[in-house]
């Protein structure tokens, strides 16, 4: 950190036109501090709201709509937003998008200290947070690309995997804690503070890197489609969205599925633990990545951390003991930015610079129809299977979890065995 803030780096900052090579990850690293941080505040307000909805229905349905509701939009506007990102100012669609997404969480606190916010309110703002949060994802990842070299990518992919664990690292512990003193309104005030700070890094970012202004004869449609054309001419790439959304899905019928099978047994404190520790696996292997990357054998480091993740999640809905569900959790977490690592490295090296914007748009759409199905459908079973068994909510949330996990080992065995997807990585061709 005393690095970061050197005297040099701000003068780097401050002075407009490209940034000097050397330099280049530390621009890095100050924008992903903030988008750390904005993971917290996002954290809070998605465990609160899930906590908030349960309380209030006692339904997983209910509380899987609010997460769908939230995600939807993301998803929708990925490919458009993708678009966007190599037309116009990253940065300055990076502000937009984290600034005006703190109005949905703004509505919902106004709902919320007016007496109790309704379903429909909730469902309301965060439809309108997620909505602007959509140009983020596309402009924060092709900003990525613009600063780091190739050598650089596997790292920044391990931070980035780092940062994304900070949501359920701290937030969790720390919402169930301000919970048990306060209410959910705390929750929504922090998370929109958190807005003006990563307002703030995309600005200052902003003003060191120039945009790269390119002529665009095409339409925007015919810009959209372009990414598609890019992934028909790299299937491997195609295939790795495949499988990330394979993953996707079962990684949504754990977050849908968890919170309603640990509160029937446990508080919101004590559910706040469990995925904070959980969460400390991602944390553990970030760090790693983060620090050592993964310099080959990509494919068989993805198959192997599948299979593991999905043996440590099917052990996670064979107990209701807080400690075996701890260890499951903290082991299946640790897997998963290794997954990410080897997904995010095989496709970065495959997209030309000029097109990362909307080709990571439409590959986020792809990738993330896993998380849609869950949301959609993973609630709804586990209220199904109790009314048709008369089981209690947490049981069969458990056995859902169970079947996921199974699902998860043979989705990785599929990745191993593929013989295209390996040799066209061990022959070092563009997919």
């Amino acid at each position: 950190m005393k690095q970061i803030m050197s005297a040099d780096y701000w003068s780097i900052i401050k002075r407009p036109g490209k940034v000097k090579e050397q330099n280049r990850f530390h621009q890095f690293l100050f924008l992903w501090i903030a988008e750390c941080i904005s993971q917290i505040g996002s954290g809070l307000t998605a465990f609160g709201l899930s906590v908030y909805v349960f309380a209030q229905t006692g339904s997983a349905a209910d509380t899987a709509l609010v997460t769908l509701l939230a995600f939807l939009p993301m998803l929708l506007l990925s490919v458009p937003a993708g678009v966007l990102a190599d037309r116009y100012d990253r940065r300055l669609l990076m502000m937009a998008g984290d600034g005006c997404s703190a109005i949905g969480v703004l509505f919902i606190l106004v709902c919320v200290m007016q007496g109790n916010a309704s379903l429909l309110q909730i469902c309301i703002g965060v439809l309108i947070s997620s909505v602007f949060a959509a140009l983020l994802e596309p402009a924060y990842k092709s900003t990525i690309t613009d600063l780091l070299t190739e050598e650089e990518f596997s790292r920044a992919g391990g931070l980035v995997s780092l940062a994304g664990s900070v949501r359920y690292l701290v937030a969790p512990a720390l919402a169930g804690i301000l919970l048990a003193v306060s209410d959910i309104r705390i929750l929504l005030l922090i998370d929109i503070s958190t807005f003006v700070l990563t307002v703030f890094a995309a600005a200052m970012v902003r003003r060191s890197i120039e945009a790269k202004r390119q002529p665009h004869p095409e339409t925007f449609l015919e810009s959209m489609s372009e990414g598609w054309r890019v992934l028909r001419e790299r299937r491997g790439v195609l295939l790795l969205a495949v499988i990330a959304s394979g993953i996707t899905f079962f990684m949504g019928v754990l977050q849908i599925l968890i919170k309603p099978m640990v509160l029937s047994f446990a508080d919101a404190k004590q559910l706040g633990f469990l995925e904070t520790f959980s969460a400390c696996g991602m944390l553990v292997s970030g760090i790693y990545l983060g620090v050592r990357g993964i310099k080959k054998r990509h494919v068989t480091v993805l198959s192997i951390s599948l299979a593991l993740s999905g043996l440590f999640m099917a052990g996670m809905g064979l107990s209701s003991n807080k400690m075996t569900l701890c260890s499951f959790g903290f082991l299946f977490f640790a897997m998963l930015p290794f997954a990410n690592n080897c997904l995010d490295y095989l496709t970065r090296i495959n997209i030309p610079n000029e097109v990362q914007g909307r080709t990571w748009g439409l590959i986020g759409l792809i990738s993330q129809l896993g998380y849609v199905v869950a949301y959609a459908i993973s609630g709804a079973a586990a209220d199904l299977l109790s009314a048709s068994f008369g089981w209690e909510i947490g049981r069969s949330c458990a056995m859902l979890i169970l079947v996921a996990g199974v699902l998860l080992v043979l989705t990785a065995m599929i990745v191993l065995f593929n013989k295209n997807l390996s040799e066209c990585v061990k022959e070092n061709r563009p997919f």
